[in-house]
């Protein structure tokens, strides 16, 4: 084996720095016959525990360490990014106490010295030193400082401080030499100073990459993170191509006149031995009272809530609570319920609203009864074991949703009852995905866009595919990266860093709580709201022994409490969500209908089609569509579906199945029905069958055999003939991997029921609650305003004397929200409304600009409020508005300025007066087209009508399909749709044919169209933005989203014309005096006699005022066609139509 250890290496996650994935990074140690490696990332220890696994893995021992900034001064000390010295050090795990001190310093970095960079001073260094060893680090290192800068005084003062830190035997001088000119430098002084001082000299490589050919891929990422290019000059970069996993010889024969500098890595590496447990269990206590210990408390609250839960406690709910809590005494996790109920407790007395139950968890009666879930197990037929299995020791995974609004407040409730340092929120990788790495990779080598893009839209939308799988899959991909070197160049270098880690973020929902200090499992950094941030990710968390659980913010709890909230201000009722009817007829009528815009879970196209031709009539119907509508059991939807109606008959493998399977009519939907089918035949414990629902679920064949031995010898022994056990042990293997979570469809049947009963019986409060909760979303608040419409609920415009942040409720009607008008910041809305509440009036617009700030009243401000009609109450119309905006801006200003001159306030009469005295220029109000326009530019949509109204006629007279009918036709079904042209995008085909692709949009729901060569070439003159038409095609499908292939295409301005050409009485042609000759009035009859129809026509001579009527063998049908020929023989205007 090499007596020789790099000591200082940086992986993947020194983002966008290091190279080196760790798993190559390791192999590659091992094929180079290293005993040891190190890990040594910047500022950071997000990629331990993967290294440490995949050292054991190849035999190899781990060393574990980091590279941190260190600032001479204060580490929180907080001087210009010019001003502030930060210093490399890189620090090694001796031993566990090594570990967990440095966990701490690299925590402390990043919780209290972040600045720029996460950085520690040298009192965190003396008092985290113990079990560490120290190495001075590359050319960013204090020492290594000073020597370039000629102060080697300095340089001997700094050494000998850190020998002091970290003790005599436990800092070394680290010598590096890539071929730079500061390394050539700083070597001789290193030596001297090493010879002086007595401090040994380590060698080391400052490893980025694996591979030499490896450099232009760090160096790649470099410019990513700095957001360069390649070619620029001043950008930071390596040097050399030295910066890779060396093998001894290279070393050795660098360092050739130190030989005991490479002696000294084995011996640093073998003081180095730390194991990181990774089977340990940390479920923190919850502080029970003194005199009961946790299952005590536990049970007595579960007694009492039995009691609040149910009126009749019956031996079935005495016997399954008792079970339940004898496993959570068994297993432990006592205290983890009580943790739970205490955070829910909080929640529910703040007035949090939290979801009825999430996952497995709602098949526990324990924690209904304790408040946690709000399903009833018993009521559902829902299992414990499919949550706690007491033959299968996993840690309990209780997941809570909340008002995604207030969600932070209970996770800061559960931080300061554990203590800030025992709780935190999860981190979280981005990693460069296929997409991404080729437009990242694009963007630094400064390839044109269009070529970038191209090759990114070639690689499929198709979750985790890879750049080489799209290459082998891609015909055309695979071309262009065969015949272009400069896009093979491109391929080949973000193919070597897709996967790698891009960033971090908090994960969406995931909090850790400790039995001690997080920093004794895991290093933290900076969250959010105060919130500390694990560095390890969840998976490794849980593989720590760490207590995960989820705290989800769910935007449909915020809108049901906004909605009862309306419903208690506009009605005053108290609305129980616990007392709504869970068989209302109106409720299962709207979803029976495909109402379901804004309903839970339910909105989907898809769905909405499965739930009109189901048409649910109780609560097993919406349980049962949640379950279904998945990839995979989607194909028995329709044998559902028939059952239900009578138009298939029901039949079971045994009868004994029935009570299991009668309410999905014969069809295994739920996980939990194999658990009971399971112990009902086989005599299997409830526990033994989720042992045999886990396993059947993973097809391999040595297990399905042995299962099947098993489950047939068990239905044998309970008297089922073979044949019968095997028929339903197929049945089990056929539905294992489609079963659905019964408890979780259950529980978030119940979210989607309740949205769907307060939309049928609340349609105003409902709909204002989940469009002022859409409104980070413009497409869904165009969406949503127009399902409103169709509810027949009105929606006001905006209006400055009226409105509030969020959409409102005004008389029944929905009152447009200010925060919803583009370009309208909380700080305007802020000061709009704290006018209102002083109970000050605006008068008038002059008036309403003098009483506002001048982040109100400013010009980009001003025309927003303008165009969205928020002004309208003024009087003053909107194009005269915008004509007058800059005067009337600049004479606000002034008056304010004299104001503030004169230090009064000038009386309200006067403000009017002056106002009066404002010469207004008319102008013409905007036509209806323009101001649709243009409200649309603000809006996100047209409000006070729409620019197809006038062809309302014509649309439903041509008309055969509504989108929502649109979304549940067959695949080929030809149709005729209208709607406007929103967008256009043009293409070439791989003949190089022009196509498009059109996006049209139908009462606030777009569709695409494809519009193949042919008919392109056809029609692209009617394809024009904001132009109405007519559209003949047939049904295709797109991601379940509904697309036209094009057939033809009209303008309903032509329909428009042909409906009044049944009104014309009689068409005349002008012949001027100049078409008034023989070859044009030839050309005239026989293009007269190409368009026969019923409409007479007249000549009119210009040069003797003559009018002719021509005979009944000319009349004409009138079209474009027709018009466009005309004027193209005789020129513009040689038309009139009477």
């Amino acid at each position: 084996m090499s007596s020789f250890v790099h000591l200082h290496v940086h992986t993947e996650y020194s983002l966008l720095d290091g190279a080196s994935r760790i798993e190559s990074l390791v192999k590659k140690a091992k094929e180079l016959g290293m005993s040891a490696l190190s890990i040594t990332d910047h500022g950071n220890m997000y990629g331990v525990v993967p290294f440490y696994k995949a050292c054991l893995k190849e035999g190899i021992k781990p060393i574990i360490g980091c590279e941190i900034y260190l600032t001479p001064g204060n580490r929180k000390d907080r001087e210009s990014r010019q001003e502030q010295k930060i210093f490399h050090l890189v620090l090694l795990a001796k031993n566990q106490t090594g570990y967990k001190n440095l966990m701490n310093i690299v925590s402390i970095a990043h919780l209290e010295g972040f600045y720029y960079k996460p950085r520690v001073d040298k009192k965190i260094l003396e008092k985290y030193s113990d079990g560490i060893i120290a190495l001075s680090s590359c050319i960013a290192g204090e020492i290594n400082h000073y020597l370039l800068n000629d102060q080697y005084e300095k340089a001997k003062i700094a050494a000998l401080e850190y020998r002091d830190i970290f003790g005599k035997d436990n800092f070394y001088l680290e010598i590096q030499d890539h071929g730079l000119e500061e390394q050539k430098k700083i070597i001789p002084h290193l030596i001297k100073l090493s010879e002086e001082i007595k401090i040994p000299l380590v060698a080391t490589n400052d490893v980025h990459y694996i591979n030499k050919e490896d450099a232009i891929i760090q160096d790649v990422l470099l410019a990513i993170g700095t957001g360069s290019k390649l070619e620029d000059d001043n950008r930071l970069r390596f040097e050399t191509t030295e910066f890779y996993l060396k093998d001894e010889k290279m070393m050795r024969k660098r360092f050739s006149k130190l030989p005991n500098a490479i002696e000294q890595t084995a011996m640093i590496a073998k003081r180095c031995n730390i194991e990181i447990d990774l089977g340990q269990t940390a479920l923190p206590k919850y502080p029970v009272p003194k005199e009961v210990s946790a299952i005590e408390y536990l049970k007595a609250l579960s007694l009492k809530g039995l009691q609040k839960r149910y009126h009749n406690i019956t031996k079935e709910l005495r016997d399954r609570l008792s079970y339940e809590l004898s496993i959570i005494e068994k297993m432990g996790f006592a205290d983890y319920f009580l943790i739970v109920w205490d955070f829910m407790k909080f929640a529910h007395k703040s007035k949090i609203m939290t979801g009825p139950g999430r996952g497995s968890a709602a098949g526990s009666l324990v924690a209904y009864v304790l408040g946690i879930t709000d399903v009833d197990p018993i009521k559902y037929g829902l299992l414990f074991e499919r949550f706690l299995n007491p033959q299968r020791v996993n840690m309990p995974d209780i997941d809570i949703d909340f008002n995604y609004e207030r969600r932070d407040e209970v996770i800061k409730y559960v931080s300061e009852k554990y203590g800030a340092n025992r709780v935190a929120q999860i981190i979280t990788f981005g990693t460069f995905a296929a997409k991404a790495a080729i437009r990242d990779v694009g963007r630094v080598l400064n390839l044109p866009y269009s070529q970038v893009d191209k090759i990114a839209k070639l690689i499929p939308n198709q979750l985790g595919i890879t750049i080489k799988q799209a290459l082998s899959e891609v015909k055309e991909l695979r071309e262009l990266y065969q015949k272009d070197e400069n896009l093979k160049s491109l391929i080949d270098i973000a193919i070597k860093i897709e996967g790698m880690p891009r960033h971090h973020s908090t994960h969406a929902a995931g909090v850790v709580i400790a039995d001690k200090p997080l920093t004794d499992y895991t290093p933290l950094q900076r969250g959010q709201e105060d919130i500390s941030l694990t560095q390890f990710p969840m998976g490794i968390l849980e593989e720590i022994g760490l207590l995960k659980m989820d705290f989800l913010g769910l935007r449909n709890l915020t809108i049901i409490e906004k909605t009862l909230n309306w419903i208690k201000k506009t009605k005053n009722i108290d609305l129980s969500l616990h007392e709504l009817d869970i068989n209302d007829e109106l409720t299962y009528q709207l979803l029976s209908n495909g109402d379901t815009k804004g309903i839970f879970q339910l909105e989907s196209a898809g769905v909405t089609k499965v739930l009109r031709e189901l048409k649910p009539s109780h609560f097993e119907d919406i349980v049962a569509v949640l379950a279904l509508y998945r990839p995979g059991p989607m194909e028995f939807i329709p044998d559902y579906i028939k059952a239900k109606h009578g138009q298939k008959s029901v039949t079971y493998p045994h009868e004994n199945l029935k009570p299991i399977l009668s309410d999905t009519y014969g069809i295994i939907i739920y996980q939990e029905q194999i658990m009971q089918i399971a112990s009902k035949m086989a005599g299997f414990s409830l526990g033994e069958a989720d042992l045999l629902r886990r396993a059947v679920g993973k097809k391999k064949r040595e297990i399905l055999l042995k299962e099947r031995e098993h489950f047939v010898k068990g239905a044998i022994k309970n008297g089922y003939q073979e044949g019968i056990a095997n028929e339903v042990y197929d049945m089990i293997v056929r539905f294992a991997n489609y079963g659905f979570n019964r408890s979780h469809a259950v529980a978030y049947s119940v979210l989607a029921y309740q949205t769907a009963y307060l939309k049928a019986h609340y349609p105003v409060e409902f709909m204002t609650a989940l469009i002022s909760e859409s409104m980070g979303n413009p497409g869904k608040v165009v969406e949503y305003i127009e399902e409103s419409r169709k509810m027949g609920i009105e929606v006001l415009p905006p209006d400055v004397l009226l409105s509030d942040y969020n959409f409102s409720i005004e008389d029944g009607k929905i009152r447009f929200g200010l925060a919803a008008i583009k370009n309208i910041g909380i700080n305007v809305i802020e000061s709009i409304l704290n006018h209102r509440k002083a109970n000050k009036k605006y008068k008038t617009v002059f008036d309403f600009c003098m009483q506002s700030d001048n982040k109100v009243c400013n010009r980009k401000t001003m025309e927003a409020l303008i165009l969205s009609g928020a002004l309208d109450s003024f009087g003053v119309h909107r194009a005269q508005l915008m004509a007058n905006l800059d005067d009337l801006l600049e004479r606000v200003q002034k008056k304010k300025k004299l104001q503030d001159e004169l230090q009064i306030r000038l009386f309200d009469d006067l403000d009017s007066e002056i106002d009066n005295e404002f010469d207004w220029i008319q102008v013409k109000p905007y036509s209806n087209q323009e101001l649709l326009q243009k409200e649309k530019e603000v809006l996100g949509l047209y409000l006070s009508g729409h620019p197809l109204k006038s062809y309302e006629t014509i649309l439903n007279q041509y008309v055969t399909h509504s989108y929502e009918e649109l979304c549940s036709l067959p695949e080929g079904k030809q149709v005729i749709i209208g709607g406007l042209i929103t967008g256009i995008k043009q293409i070439l085909t791989k003949k190089g044919m022009p196509m498009a692709f059109v996006t049209l949009e139908i009462n606030s729901n777009d569709v695409e169209l494809i519009v193949f060569p042919n008919e392109f070439q056809q029609y692209r003159a009617q394809l024009i933005d904001e132009q109405g038409i007519l559209v003949q095609g047939r049904i295709s499908y797109k991601d379940e989203e509904p697309t036209i292939i094009v057939k033809k295409i009209t303008l309903l301005s032509f329909l428009e014309k042909i409906k009044k050409e049944k009104q014309i009485t009689r068409l005349i042609i002008k012949i001027s005096v100049n078409n008034d000759k023989r070859n044009k009035l030839n050309q005239l009859k026989n293009l007269l006699s190409r368009f026969k129809g019923s409409i007479p026509v007249i000549l009119y001579y210009e040069r003797n005022k003559r009018l002719i009527r021509l005979s009944d063998e000319y009349r004409i049908k009138y079209d474009e066609n027709f018009k466009h020929s005309v004027e193209e023989l005789l020129g513009s205007g040689s038309i009139i139509i009477k």
